[in-house]
């Protein structure tokens, strides 16, 4: 039964002026594809150089996105419009003006990635904000140049609603269907993405509702009564030609929608669904009426809801691209939502051919909309990842503890034990004096703070308004972005090692001397402890079991929070097999590990490298407080840290500063690699491989030539860094599983360093917590390594330091110091 009063007549439409012959169609096609291998290269081009930038450490090329605005503004723009202006066909003229526009709209939206990133709410109110003010300018432009309106009910005039819009209020069958539409698509997103914070998502709705807006302007009646022509109008022309226009005008649009990376779904997605639009048109123009605007917003705006709110940009990135992550699930959902566009351009096709004598029925429609969201709830809230995953805040506070004069004490650990002792109990007395009165606040406003001590800082809860808020407070020196990785719908598989055990001391140990340390010294790092920060440990693993310092304080998992020892990616397994393993692939077999996860899926944040490194200055057991149950004389020796904290992670250049400052003044010796982001000159950057109190490693392969990877000095203020050089290229190790594997990378070179400290301090316990001796001993020991020839970055001391680590050199030097 018919919803809405009796069908109008439809008077006889006005003869159409044509162009003769058939090269204004050919010209319209051919614009159509050009357009489409402008735009999308242009928009995946434009990302790979952002992943290019990031994975190279560069700088953020801010210019990038302005100059793919310009040319695709300039080389699409042209031809569409003489399209929109030249032919005397109005579908050839109405292809022209929505494709003109379509481009310009993507020139405006594009530009709007200038801003960085790591700002996400702010790019969303910014795209939501462009996306309103064009749809308002296109929509006074259309207006000016229609002609008066026509009648109710005639091709291109205003819907009663029957069809469309609906009376009172209510949405019609066409709109409901176009719902329903724009949920079938949203299912695949809420099936394997995940929502962000509340500003987030909330941010992410009103951009995508106004892109939807956008859209309806885009395709208005205007454009669909172009294709509506003939007595009655013909709709396989209205649904094929149509809504082949209308899919390019939805593919420059999708191209706009999003930050750099999440884009790349919507060009994929949007474009089927002008056919899905084309076919609800002409079953709203068999009911009589168009479907005015509502159809073309629903559907636009609930398919960009997905690739808007359930991913993260930032992850959508080559960094997480390795293993079944983000990326992966990104694609998936891409491919499903682009399947279901098809299923629903044939589907309603189909229905549209079966049904040409009467409109869609409100009723059907309507439950069928209900169906879908009902399914869009249960698919969220049971296979899904319900909840908020936003990125909380690091708040820096301006006083940070003094830490001058402390007692060198003793020589050895008993010094060392009683600085960490002194080094604890001041971070801690200065974090609770100085902390208490925002942390209540933050604690009255539910933004769950969780206070650091290392760092003098608090992380919490918060969007853009909450930051503002923060940073204006006097205590506040800063607030940092603290990202979080949106969860999965399921883990990727855990790394396993593939190649067999080595049968002797591996290439890289022989080549720095530490199984002539074993054979010739007896020394293999006994009764050295030391410390890793990485994405794990496999502790079962046959190299690595027996090393295990053991205890309730030797292990923390942040992340998952496993009691015990245990590593998904590998990394962390092979970093430490360098450091202490057994088996011939460790440097100081003797010597044991503690172990923390700061790395999950190849990402951290701020808060994560800090909650390792305090464990790591003052363990505590399972369930701990760091700020009260902390035991600095259980602290590890030396810590090995094949990581660094880029911008996109959330960190400034001096963001672990205090904490490094803090383990150096406790007399704890911090390892880090320099960074894989040569062969630029000032790329050790990432902290903390930069500061002046941490060892920083770079790599060599084994002709003991620098690699190309290895990050260059100088660091800022013109510091000259790395430290020492070790072997980095093809270096065999532990990796989850019991099995082994192959890698490069200043992080391979980190932990052999950190080795040779424990084979140094094993030979002579009197050096334990003697940072500056044993950094003169390494550096005056080791031996040149290779670098260009024109020693550029200021010479060779900012390509490989004092030369190649020498464990055996070393190891003599600490014995002989007595």
């Amino acid at each position: 039964m018919q919803v809405g009063p009796p069908t109008a007549p439809v008077p006889p439409p006005r003869p159409v002026p044509r162009d003769t012959g058939p090269w204004p169609v050919v010209a319209a096609a051919a614009t159509g594809v050009w357009a489409v291998l402008v735009a999308v290269p242009g928009q995946v081009a434009g990302w790979v150089v952002d992943q290019v930038v990031l994975v190279a450490g560069l700088d953020r090329a801010v210019a990038v996105w302005p100059v793919v605005a310009l040319v695709t503004v300039l080389l699409v723009g042209a031809p569409t419009l003489a399209l929109a202006l030249i032919p005397r066909s109005p579908a050839i003229r109405a292809t022209g003006r929505a494709w003109l526009a379509g481009t310009l709209a993507l020139g405006a939206l594009t530009l709007l990635r200038a801003l960085p990133p790591v700002h996400h709410e702010a790019y969303l109110a910014a795209l939501a904000a462009t996306a309103v003010v064009l749809a308002l300018a296109l929509d006074r432009i259309a207006r000016r140049r229609s002609a008066p309106p026509a009648p109710p009910g005639a091709p291109g005039g205003p819907s009663d609603g029957t069809a469309g819009g609906g009376r009172g209020g209510r949405l019609g069958p066409v709109t409901l269907l176009a719902v329903a539409a724009g949920l079938a698509s949203l299912l695949p997103w809420v099936w394997v993405g995940a929502l962000g914070g509340a500003s987030e998502t909330l941010l992410a709705g009103l951009a995508a509702a106004a892109l939807g807006a956008l859209a309806g302007v885009l395709l208005g009646p205007a454009f669909w009564a172009a294709f509506a022509v003939g007595t009655p109008p013909r709709p396989a022309r209205l649904v094929l030609v149509g809504g082949l226009v209308a899919g390019v005008t939805l593919a420059l649009l999708g191209a706009g929608a999003g930050q750099s990376g999440a884009q790349l779904p919507a060009l994929f997605l949007l474009p089927p669904l002008g056919f899905v639009l084309a076919a609800l048109e002409a079953a709203a123009r068999h009911a009589g009426r168009p479907a005015g605007r509502g159809p073309v917003r629903w559907l636009v705006g609930l398919a960009l809801v997905g690739p808007l709110a359930f991913t993260d940009p930032e992850e959508v990135t080559v960094l997480l691209a390795t293993t079944r992550d983000v990326p992966f699930w990104v694609a998936v959902a891409t491919g499903a939502a682009f399947a279901v566009a098809v299923l629903l351009a044939v589907g309603y096709g189909v229905l549209l051919a079966r049904s040409r004598a009467r409109a869609p029925r409100r009723g059907l429609a309507g439950l069928t909309a209900a169906a879908l969201l009902a399914a869009v709830v249960v698919v969220y809230a049971v296979p899904g990842q319900p909840g908020l995953h936003g990125e909380r805040l690091l708040v820096v506070l301006r006083e940070q503890a003094d830490l001058t004069g402390i007692p060198a004490g003793a020589p050895g650990r008993a010094g060392r034990d009683a600085r960490a002792a002194e080094v604890y109990r001041r971070l801690v007395a200065t974090a609770e004096r100085t902390q208490g009165d925002l942390r209540r606040e933050l604690g009255r406003l539910r933004l769950h703070p969780t206070p650091y001590y290392l760092v003098n800082a608090i992380e919490t809860d918060g969007g853009p308004a909450v930051r503002a808020w923060l940073a204006g407070r006097p205590e506040v020196a800063r607030v940092l972005v603290s990202q979080r990785l949106r969860p999965l719908p399921a883990a990727a598989p855990p790394a396993r090692g593939t190649v067999p055990a080595p049968t002797g001391p591996t290439w890289n140990v022989s080549l720095i001397g530490a199984d002539r340390v074993w054979s010739e010294l007896g020394v293999t790092g006994a009764g050295v402890v030391v410390g890793s920060s990485d994405s794990g440990v496999d502790g079962r693993h046959p190299a690595l079991a027996a090393g295990f310092r053991g205890g309730d304080d030797s292990w923390y998992d942040p992340w998952e929070h496993r009691r015990t020892p245990a590593d998904r990616g590998g990394h962390g397994t092979h970093t430490v097999g360098s450091a202490v393993g057994r088996n011939g692939i460790g440097v100081a077999p003797g010597a044991s590990w503690v172990g923390c996860v700061n790395l999950d899926r190849n990402l951290g944040s701020p808060a994560r490298y800090l909650d390792c490194l305090q464990f790591m200055l003052a363990p505590f057991p399972p369930g701990g407080d760091p700020l009260a149950d902390g035991r600095p004389q259980r602290a590890p020796d030396v810590l090995t840290n094949s990581w660094g904290c880029p911008p996109v992670e959330g960190c400034d250049p001096g963001a672990l500063r205090p904490a490094t400052a803090a383990l150096a003044a406790a007399g704890i010796l911090v390892v880090a690699a320099a960074g894989n982001t040569g062969p630029y000159c000032g790329s050790i950057a990432d902290p903390p491989a930069p500061y002046p109190d941490v060892l920083t490693v770079g790599a060599v392969d084994r002709a003991r030539q620098l690699t190309r990877f290895s990050s260059r000095g100088p660091a800022a203020g013109g510091a000259a860094k790395p430290d020492v050089v070790a072997p980095g290229a093809g270096v065999p190790s532990a990796y989850p599983g019991g099995g082994y594997a192959t890698l490069d990378g200043t992080s391979m070179a980190t932990p052999q360093v950190a080795g040779v400290v424990a084979l140094m301090w094993s030979a002579n316990p009197a050096l334990v917590g003697d940072l500056d001796r044993t950094r003169r001993i390494l550096a005056d020991t080791a031996t040149p390594a290779g670098s260009p020839a024109d020693a550029p970055c200021g010479g060779a001391r900012n390509l490989v330091g004092a030369g190649l680590v020498d464990a055996y050199a070393a190891v003599r030097a600490a014995r002989g110091l007595g």
